[in-house]
């Protein structure tokens, strides 16, 4: 398993802007695929995006198709989440996670295939 942790949450206005960093432990960063995922009080986790072991497949969610990025750099161990044009319903906990993936086009939604998580950054957006 790799250890990840989340930052660059917090306060914004809507129609504001964030970057949410992962940073990511150990030597094999590039054998895993990436998602991001976020969780509203009350609501059940649910699939921001994701992106293949060498970025170049990426897969998001419609609720922010056109508003977020997800990118990696392997050589960083790093994998964000640029959120652009921040909604209210965007509010929640995000969080990073990993999975080991033997293909290197492999993009994964579903939250159980994913092996390794972060504890999330909170993210708020005001109206």
């Amino acid at each position: 398993q790799v250890q990840l942790v989340e930052s660059g949450g917090g306060l914004v206005q809507a129609g504001g802007s964030l970057r949410l960093s992962c940073a990511a432990s150990g030597r094999t960063f590039s054998s895993y695929a990436m998602g991001w995922f976020r969780q509203a009080p009350g609501r059940e986790r649910e699939f921001v995006a994701g992106i293949s072991r060498n970025g170049d497949r990426t897969y998001y969610a419609d609720t922010v198709k056109g508003r977020f990025t997800i990118s990696r750099d392997n050589a960083k161990n790093a994998v964000y989440l640029q959120m652009n044009s921040l909604k209210p319903e965007d509010t929640a906990d995000y969080f990073c996670a990993a999975k080991p993936a033997a293909f290197y086009y492999s993009v994964y939604s579903h939250a159980p295939s994913y092996d390794s998580w972060g504890q999330g950054t909170q993210v708020t957006v005001s109206s």
